[in-house]
Order: structure tokens, then C-alpha cells, then sequence
């Protein structure tokens, strides 16, 4: 087949599956998981339940992909964050900054209707503890770079301290400003700094 065409054909794929994701997203934030069909799914996206079939198997699947895409992007968002700041220390200070912030956004999903419901049938599965496994991973190389200019403590290790870091930030997710988000970044900087 010539390149144009397979190109087409996955671009069409790619649609579909984007527009499955979005519609089965905001059917659940809506009304809750037990109460979204995959009938319901195709009429919405406006595709035969058939084609649906053939790209997932449940509600429940169509699900997982969307947070695994989710979690990439902030993944992605991340390193696209340190690699543009410039220096080790804003490097750093740059991801803490944007995880905070997506820890607040994650948050405020929490609280629409259905959103504890999702978040907990999202939060139990092995892709989001190696999503976690990576941005422990990221922070660590940050601060031990930073260690070895003398700008991060060493008395305690970069893997504690990267650690330390997530779950600080995680109180970001009750922050009620970016103010609120800004100190608590400060006061995890200061945290690693003797």
C-alpha cells in the first residue's frame, strides 16, 4: 500500500480512538462508570459498536487508555519542563513547580461528581506506579546533580530525598491557589537545601 494511504489508515485510527477516549471520559465524569455502555460509547463517538469492539474490549478498557495517555502527557509535560529551564537548580526548581500543579489539578477532578469513583478505579492499576517509579526517577538525577554542586543537602541520599519531594507536593492537592501551590514548592526547596 503507498504511504499516503497508510498514513490516512492511521490517522483515521488514531481519530477514532481519540474521540472513543474523550467521549468515554466525559460520559463517566458525567454519570459515573457503572452507568456508561459501550452502545452508548459508539452512538456518542459515532461509530458501529462493532468498530468499538474492535478497538476495545469494555468501559473499563477504554478507561485505562485514557489515564495511560493522561499520564503520559504529564510524564511528557514534565520533562519538557526541565528540559526548557536552564540550569540545574531551575531544572529543578521547574518540574517540583509543575508537579505541584498537576497535583492540584488532579484534585479539583476528584471533586467533580464522579470523579473518587474514577480515580480510584484508575489509581489501583501497575501504570501509575511506573509512571511514579519515573518522576521518582527524574527527581532523583535532578537533586543528585544538584548534590554534587553543593546546592542540594547530602546528608541524606537522592533517592530520599526525591521521596521526600513526591510526597510533599502531594500537598499541593488540597492547595487552594496557585499561591498556596507556589509556597508549598518553596518550602519542599527548602526542605532540600542544608
Amino acid at each position: 500500500m503507498p504511504k499516503l494511504w497508510n498514513d490516512t489508515i492511521e490517522a483515521h485510527r488514531r481519530a477514532v480512538r481519540d474521540a472513543t477516549l474523550e467521549t468515554t471520559a466525559s460520559l463517566v465524569a458525567e454519570r459515573g462508570m457503572r452507568s456508561v455502555t459501550m452502545s452508548e460509547i459508539a452512538e456518542k463517538t459515532g461509530i458501529a459498536r462493532a468498530t468499538l469492539y474492535k478497538y476495545f474490549p469494555d468501559v473499563e478498557a477504554i478507561l485505562s487508555a485514557w489515564h495511560q495517555r493522561q499520564i503520559n502527557q504529564h510524564l511528557e509535560h514534565l520533562a519538557e519542563v526541565r528540559d526548557k529551564a536552564r540550569g540545574n537548580q531551575q531544572r529543578l526548581e521547574a518540574v517540583l513547580d509543575a508537579y505541584a500543579q498537576l497535583q492540584r489539578q488532579r484534585i479539583q477532578h476528584q471533586h467533580q461528581p464522579h470523579g473518587a469513583e474514577l480515580a480510584a478505579f484508575l489509581h489501583s492499576d501497575e501504570k501509575v506506579a511506573s509512571a511514579q517509579r519515573q518522576l521518582h526517577d527524574m527527581l532523583r538525577e535532578l537533586i543528585a546533580v544538584n548534590a554534587e554542586t553543593g546546592t542540594i543537602r547530602q546528608d541524606i541520599g537522592p533517592d530520599e530525598l526525591a521521596g521526600f519531594c513526591i510526597h510533599a507536593l502531594a500537598a499541593a492537592r488540597h492547595a487552594t491557589s496557585n499561591k498556596a501551590v507556589r509556597q508549598i514548592v518553596q518550602v519542599t526547596l527548602d526542605g532540600l537545601r542544608k
